[in-house]
């Protein structure tokens, strides 16, 4: 099977870039959106084939996820624990027989850290969220996290420690959820690759000089690792400031 993740950073605005060419050409068994930055009824998307479930914020033109599925699950929540709502739409979960795949949209920081502590108390309850869920199946956790974990996620980190991303408690939040059982899948098969990247700055040739943060990630419980079959980055894809994310893997057996 084939999941994305893509922050589309404002989907009608990709949308009018190409998404439904490379939404199309890509032909993903699961495809999972960050950053919609839209409301209830403003897009309508023909996508044959596909089930679409929609997780909104309240604010006009902020934050959001989709996810868009060949296979129906068996149950999709919006929320963490025993809520199944979240004003920012930053979190959808949808179970299947054999795995849960929880699409999430992290807030950031903010470059002066004013939203750090916010940060790290929904990093806690996430935490806990995913460890419950891992109890009952395997998790296949996704999207833009908003952390870079090392050195070698973003290009210039020696300037950006202690900066709003690569702190050293977000960076904390995520070894902790990585030693607690879960494998960042892109760097199991490419553990010592840099110059992976997956989002860049719009500032004049950024991007092409690939000056970038890898901070859209597919993680998975450690028991999927035998399931795995590829991780990589799609950064020729444009149409947002982040490229899409791919994780091809085995369908994990029903639990």
């Amino acid at each position: 099977m084939k999941l994305i993740s893509w922050n589309v950073n404002g989907l009608r605005a990709c949308v009018r870039k190409g998404f439904m060419e490379y939404f199309n050409e890509v032909d993903a068994d699961i495809f999972c959106l960050q950053e919609i930055k839209l409301q209830e009824g403003q897009l309508e998307l023909e996508l044959e084939g596909y089930y679409q479930y929609w997780n909104y914020a309240k604010r006009k033109g902020y934050s959001g996820t989709a996810v868009f599925t060949k296979e129906k699950p068996l149950n999709v929540k919006y929320g963490v624990g025993d809520a199944d709502t979240e004003e920012e739409g930053r979190i959808i979960t949808l179970e299947y027989d054999g795995f849960y795949l929880v699409n999430v949209y992290t807030p950031n920081s903010k470059r002066d850290l004013t939203r750090l502590e916010g940060r790290l108390e929904w990093e806690d309850e996430l935490y806990t969220y995913l460890k419950a869920l891992d109890a009952d199946k395997p998790v296949v956790y996704c999207g833009d996290l908003n952390v870079a974990h090392q050195e070698i996620d973003l290009r210039n980190h020696k300037t950006n420690h202690g900066n709003s991303g690569f702190t050293t408690e977000e960076r904390g939040k995520m070894s902790r959820l990585l030693d607690s059982g879960f494998t960042d899948s892109l760097r199991y098969f490419h553990p010592e690759t840099d110059g992976i990247y997956t989002w860049w700055s719009y500032m004049k040739t950024i991007r092409e000089r690939n000056i970038g943060w890898r901070i859209d990630y597919f993680l998975v419980s450690d028991r999927l690792q035998d399931n795995l079959l590829s991780s990589e980055a799609h950064p020729d894809r444009l149409g947002s400031d982040h490229c899409p994310i791919m994780l091809e893997m085995e369908a994990p057996e029903a639990q």
